[in-house]
Formats: structure tokens, C-alpha cells, sequence
């Protein structure tokens, strides 16, 4: 029987230094296991990409929808599965376009009650540089672009019911951190049965801010529209600054445990709300889709 020791790294061996057979042996297992396990690795991969099931579906409407904002619509009348797939407001999906194999991560904007009605994927997406969101906000109607499966659990409204029960409900988004907060508002979640429900929507000016010709119809179903202006021209009369200086200096809710919050916008913002607004029942959604982050304060508050 020998005893084997491995060489160290730094030793180099003469060409023609004797190798003992046992050692050749190892080297050769050795070898084996590792190009054995880089096979395995790289089926393994191959078949978790395999479990993804793309469906392709034409683009129906690209249109600007504020400065760097695209407004999205997607026809999958002719996919009923994948239309019925989207059950929930703050459901997200991957998304594909020709010639890119990098997908990219969207939140769906409009309600699951126009997949189902009409057939039709609507998303608000920021055209960023070099992404798969400029390439997607690039294509023509017609061009086809292929999609996921809804995913994920939505915003939880069980949380907040009964209405009576939750009276207050705080929505707050920044940028395209408005497109699930849409999906939510015309889904409906008894706002009108609520007695103080606000949305915090913060931009750096009106030229970014989208869906400014939905805020009548939401505000008509009871949801207060608060705009927040960082950088407004002199014309502007409303809120200024950003939307955590808006809420703080509005406040004005009696019993925290009894108020729903909603939070969409970038990861910084969602920090400062967490860690400053724990108390409020957080509804957790979309963990990450294209620009959105979605912070549960009520898993913050057990770390």
C-alpha cells in the first residue's frame, strides 16, 4: 500500500522526473471527476433553462408615455394560457426581444381584468441605455417580442380587508414605480369604501410623470392623488421635494396598525420607508421588475 501526497502548488516537477503509477492514476480520476462535474453543471444548467417556457406574442402599441417612458401593449389573445396566468396586480413577467437572449424582468400595468377581456399585456417601461427595455421600446407595433407566465403573489389585499377595518391605505411610487400601482388602482381594492387613501406619486417633473390622464378616473374610484415634484418649474403649485417629505409633513394617521402601505420606487426610497414606517401593514409584491422594488417593512421589523 502507498501513501499518496498531493504536491503542493508551487512545486514544478523536471520533465523527466519519475511519477509513481499511483499518481498518474489520481491525476486521471482526477481529471475525470472535474470534467465529469463540469458536464453535469452544464446539463444542469441547460435544463433549468429548458423549464422556461417562452410563448411569442406580438406588440400591439408602443407609444411615449412620459420623457424615457414607454407605454407597452402585447396581444396574447391567440395565448389564452398565458393571458390567464395574470390573477394579481403586482405580478411581473420576463421578456424577450429578437435577437437578445437577455430577458428582461417587467411588472405588468395594466389589471388581470384586461388579459382576460381583451387579451392584452399592458407595462409602463424606461428605456435605460444598452438594455433590453431600449431595444423592446425601440420595436414597431406588429414586431413580436416573447413573454413568461405572469409570477409571483401580487399585492397581498388580504392584508387590508375588511375596508372597515383598514380605513387608511398609503400608496407611494416614484418613476415607472407607478406601473403595478396602476395594475392595483383599477383592480380595485374598495378604496372608495375606505375613508383615507392617498398616492404619493413622486417625478422629477411633469414630463415625467406618466398616466396623469388616468389620475381623474382613479381619483373618480376614491384614491387621493398626491404629485411630487424633486426639480418642478416655477409654474408649479403642488407638493415639491420627494414623497417621503411629502407623507412626513401630511402624516396625519391615527392608528398605524390599522393602515395598509404600498411602496414601488427605487431601492433607496424604499429603505428610508421601511425602516421609518414599520408600523404600517406593508403589502409586499414584485421582489424586482425592471425599476421597481417592492420593501416589506413587517419582515424588516423581525431582523
Amino acid at each position: 500500500m502507498s501513501l499518496f501526497i498531493a504536491p503542493s502548488p508551487s512545486l514544478t516537477l523536471h520533465p523527466h522526473a519519475y511519477v509513481s503509477p499511483s499518481m498518474s492514476i489520481l491525476r486521471r480520476l482526477n481529471l475525470n471527476f472535474r470534467t465529469h462535474r463540469r458536464r453535469l453543471a452544464t446539463v444542469s444548467a441547460a435544463v433549468r433553462q429548458d423549464t422556461t417556457v417562452w410563448t411569442p406574442a406580438p406588440l400591439s402599441e408602443v407609444e411615449p408615455a412620459a420623457e424615457s417612458l414607454f407605454h407597452i401593449a402585447i396581444d396574447v389573445s391567440d395565448a389564452p394560457d398565458l393571458a390567464a396566468s395574470h390573477t394579481l396586480a403586482g405580478q411581473y413577467l420576463q421578456l424577450r426581444v429578437p435577437d437578445s437572449t437577455k430577458p428582461s424582468f417587467l411588472a405588468i400595468a395594466s389589471p388581470p381584468k384586461l388579459a382576460t377581456e381583451r387579451g392584452v399585456f399592458e407595462f409602463l417601461v424606461k428605456s435605460v441605455a444598452g438594455s433590453t427595455a431600449e431595444a423592446l421600446c425601440a420595436l414597431k407595433r406588429g414586431d413580436v417580442v416573447e413573454l413568461t407566465q405572469a409570477m409571483g403573489n401580487g399585492f397581498k389585499i388580504d392584508r387590508i380587508e375588511p375596508p372597515e377595518k383598514f380605513g387608511t391605505v398609503i400608496v407611494f411610487a416614484t418613476g415607472s414605480g407607478i406601473s403595478p400601482i396602476r395594475s392595483l388602482v383599477e383592480s380595485g381594492f374598495d378604496a372608495g369604501n375606505r375613508s383615507d387613501v392617498r398616492l404619493y406619486y413622486g417625478a422629477r417633473n411633469l414630463q415625467r410623470m406618466a398616466y396623469q390622464d388616468r389620475f381623474k378616473d382613479w381619483e373618480s374610484s376614491g384614491v387621493k392623488i398626491v404629485p411630487v415634484l424633486s426639480q418642478p418649474d416655477d409654474s408649479w403649485t403642488g407638493e415639491r421635494g420627494y414623497i417621503q417629505g411629502a407623507f412626513s409633513k401630511a402624516k396625519q394617521i391615527s392608528n398605524p396598525l390599522a393602515t395598509g402601505a404600498v411602496l414601488c420606487g427605487h431601492k433607496q426610497m424604499a429603505e428610508i420607508f421601511a425602516s421609518s414606517a414599520r408600523p404600517l401593514m406593508w403589502l409586499s409584491s414584485v421582489p424586482s421588475c425592471s425599476s421597481v422594488t417592492i420593501r416589506d417593512a413587517r419582515s424588516s421589523d423581525k431582523q
